[in-house]
């Protein structure tokens, strides 16, 4: 049996007029973020009913692999440097996956 999966729920809202900015530069973040060793998914997806809601569903082999996410070049260059000045706030869930019974 393989090792609980480790998932994050990042909820991103945009400032006004920023949405697509942030959705394009979640494109390059994410393409960067799917070639690291502990990743196995990293997808975003833009609300329904607020289109200026973005859901980023990240998925990584344990907490480390998600930290050493958090510490990569292009998640300090892209999501620091770039993103997170576009947002006008951020909620982040972190979940471990349960083991069978």
């Amino acid at each position: 049996m393989s090792a609980p999966q480790f998932q994050v729920i990042a909820r991103y809202f945009p400032r006004p007029g920023e949405t697509e900015a942030v959705l394009e530069l979640l494109g390059e973040l994410a393409a960067a973020s799917r070639t690291e060793p502990a990743n196995r998914a990293y997808d975003f997806y833009r609300g329904v009913a607020n289109p200026d809601e973005i859901v980023i569903l990240e998925r990584y082999d344990d907490e480390a692999g998600f930290a050493a996410h958090r510490e990569s070049e292009h998640f300090q260059r892209i999501g620091v440097g770039r993103i997170i000045p576009l947002l006008a706030d951020r909620v982040i869930e972190r979940y471990r996956e349960a083991e069978d019974a």
